[in-house]
């Protein structure tokens, strides 16, 4: 409440120090804000072509394993897919978007040539090892989308905290700032106003004493002046 701040200079000097950091800070946390905004439209593109290409690689991959079965033999496929001895492998780094933290993954052995993939090059098919592409392509896309998906979630959630900054900087701090800054500044115009008036009474209650001295001091020499003057 305005009525809680004591009217004095030093206080008004206070608020307006604080009222400039805040504006100060408002408009770098607009910039802020609007600046992840449109890093987030870009990784929501980004997003949804992966999302697109995830489902596209899915289905692809999907095909090719129902084919394979269907020529190959469930067993076949079964054997070929236990035979992988070194699984694919995921490492995490981090990066920075505009002071966000997003996390940046790695992948490394996904992808096989067929003397890799451990089962046996005679033993197997050209639609096993097409299904085997086709999910290879298939973790690719998943782990790019892991991280598209990771840094929008981050993106969205400081974009989210920045707003209710912006909003409490514009419509509270600031607005209580204003009215605690007018409120002082019409108190301490009173005060002047009040000064300014006692100022003027204390001037003309001595000019009124000084000139009341004066009419006394007058009438005195006058009764000097006209007394008689004595004979020898």
């Amino acid at each position: 409440m305005a009525e809680d701040v004591k009217p004095t200079r030093k206080n008004l000097m206070a608020i307006e120090d604080r009222i400039d950091l805040s504006e100060r800070g408002h408009d770098t946390l607009e910039q802020k804000r609007d600046g992840l905004i449109m890093e987030f439209m870009d990784i929501l593109d980004q997003a949804q072509d992966i999302r697109e290409e995830v489902d596209a690689d899915y289905e692809r991959a999907q095909q090719k394993l129902d084919m394979a079965r269907a020529m190959e033999g469930d067993v076949a496929v079964r054997g070929a897919a236990a035979a992988l001895k070194e699984h694919p492998e995921i490492t995490t780094q981090s990066k920075n978007i505009m002071g966000v933290v997003v996390p940046q993954i790695e992948s490394s052995k996904v992808r096989k040539p067929l003397d890799e993939r451990g089962y046996g090059l005679i033993g197997s098919s050209a639609r096993i090892d097409e299904t085997a592409d086709a999910y290879e392509e298939l973790i690719d896309s998943i782990i790019l989308a892991a991280e598209v998906e990771t840094a929008m979630k981050k993106m969205l959630e400081e974009i989210e905290t920045t707003k209710r900054r912006v909003n409490a900087l514009e419509f509270k701090l600031l607005p209580e700032l204003y009215e605690n800054q007018e409120y002082i500044e019409q108190k301490l115009e009173e005060q002047e106003r009040e000064e300014i008036f006692r100022l003027k009474k204390i001037k003309a209650k001595k000019e009124a004493e000084e000139k009341a001295e004066a009419a006394e001091k007058a009438a005195e020499e006058a009764e000097d002046t006209e007394q008689p003057v004595s004979a020898d």
